[in-house]
């Protein structure tokens, strides 16, 4: 029996057909001794694929790039970006695009390794992945998924056989990586550089054929288009924002015009309040800090509208007052979604023009009295957690009773659904990546079937839900390359 046809792989590899200057055709650099480490069967199963006739062995070969499935066509992509504010001609300088698989459902997706080795973008960089980091996409990714926020999601993670020299020697590992698509606002900046306005129109179209399908009869395809990630990505920031993501690396190469979370390199999720929140050992500044997100997704979409402004009015001085209109409207969009979103966290129903105030005194009580973001809400929600007596005080005693009066018998129905009780707290995940690293997965694994059901109270799993204890030690978190 040909296990490929029983596997039910459907490539239809529709970006290689673009233009030479967006790819650069490549095969990933076999490795020593592939080595499965995770597989996950859930998003194979929605994938329309079934790898139960393929042991762990063949799993590693295929995984690891030593052996492609037919009908892949493996490529590197081109693309640009804004590194902390600084532009820079980028593209996948460790990561190949196996191809694009399309599901039963008619879902396309992309295939890719991360990890896979040296490109022509590799920049004098070795290519390869060490396995702490692709583990720690792998879980960040799935919990994100399970946390309903749009994500790139983790197929498999294969050890190399190698090591990749960092600071010190580390394990070799590639990442499957399975996401809607990789096109970026970095992919538009660097087709904008090359100033050839046919490519520019070839990548809008290919995009809204992609993605925004609804606009393709649109009259000006690149301002709807503009329009779409505009809602998209507030979308996506406020769901950060809900549950305390920080994502660490905002670049605009790692906008996804499909509006996923994408890049899970020096991410964490905030403990006590703070909207100062920062992690990445390579943010000094705090650009990318939790409170920031929302100015930076805007700068990013500016960026994003320069790239279009040809396409928007052939007259730049109009083209760039349509886009700047455009964008001023972020903060007015952003400030509306977040306050629903609120509102839902505290299980506000309904209109009260008390509710603005109520939200930001609560903050700020989180902030002055450094309570647990996430905590506070299952407090409210009654969940049983180990630091109630963080909020036996006066204060918040006060606050308390003015919200309990804007309850309804729906409220704490809103509340569970909107707030976790338990997130990939950053002590749980270094403590499984430490264990992993160490070939013992079984943390790992345990954690992650924790994460699978964040919004239900799992008593038994009491040891993830509280906070890391305070050593006076930042937390930080590094990029992996």
């Amino acid at each position: 029996m040909n296990k490929e046809k029983t596997i039910g792989w459907n490539f239809d590899n529709s970006y290689s057909n673009l233009p030479k200057s967006f790819i650069y055709e490549i095969s990933p650099v076999p490795v020593k001794r592939p080595e499965l480490v995770i597989f996950n069967h859930d998003l194979a199963d929605q994938m329309g694929l079934n790898f139960s006739n393929v042991d762990n062995e063949q799993l590693a070969k295929m995984f690891s790039g030593n052996l492609l499935p037919k009908g892949s066509k493996s490529l590197a992509q081109a693309y640009a970006g804004h590194q902390f504010g600084h532009f820079t001609m980028l593209g996948d300088g460790r990561a190949v695009l196996l191809g694009e698989h399309v599901s039963k459902s008619n879902q396309r997706l992309d295939i890719q390794f991360k990890g896979s080795g040296q490109t022509p973008f590799s920049r004098n960089g070795d290519g390869r992945a060490a396995l702490g980091p692709m583990l720690r996409e792998y879980l960040i990714s799935e919990a994100m998924y399970s946390l309903n926020i749009p994500t790139t999601r983790s197929l498999a993670v294969v050890k190399t056989g190698e090591n990749v020299i960092r600071e010190k020697p580390l394990q070799g590992a590639i990442l499957t990586r399975v996401a809607s698509s990789h096109i970026r606002v970095g992919t538009f900046q660097f087709i904008r550089t090359r100033e050839k306005l046919n490519e520019l129109n070839i990548l809008v179209d290919y995009t809204i054929t992609r993605h925004y399908p609804e606009i393709s009869k649109s009259k000006n395809k690149a301002y709807d288009l503009l329009i779409k990630l505009i809602d998209k990505q507030i979308e996506l920031v406020v769901n950060w924002m809900r549950v305390g993501f920080v994502h660490g690396v905002m670049n605009t190469d790692n906008m996804a015009i499909s509006g996923e979370t994408i890049d899970y390199g020096p991410c964490a999720f905030m403990d006590s309040y703070n909207l100062g929140t920062c992690f990445s050992s390579i943010d000094h500044m705090g650009r990318y800090a939790y409170g920031n997100q929302p100015a930076i997704v805007k700068w990013n979409l500016a960026r994003f509208a320069e790239c279009l402004l040809t396409l928007i009015n052939p007259k730049k001085d109009e083209a760039v007052k349509i886009a700047t209109e455009i964008i001023d409207k972020f903060d007015e969009q952003y400030e509306e979604k977040w306050f629903l979103m609120m509102k839902n966290k505290l299980g506000l129903i309904g209109n009260d023009r008390e509710d603005k105030l109520l939200i930001f005194n609560l903050l700020e009580l989180m902030n002055d009295q450094k309570l647990d973001y996430t905590n506070t809400f299952c407090f409210l929600m009654n969940q049983e957690i180990d630091d109630n007596k963080n909020y036996q005080n006066k204060k918040f005693d006060n606050w308390k009773m003015k919200w309990q009066k804007r309850l309804t018998k729906d409220s704490k129905k809103l509340m569970k659904i909107n707030n976790p009780v338990i997130i990939p707290r950053n002590h749980n995940v270094e403590n499984v990546l430490k264990s992993a690293e160490e070939n013992d997965l079984s943390p790992f694994k345990n954690f992650l079937k924790a994460l699978k059901n964040p919004y239900t109270n799992q008593k038994i799993l009491t040891k993830y839900l509280s906070p890391g204890k305070k050593t006076g030690e930042k937390y930080q978190t590094f990029c992996g390359t």
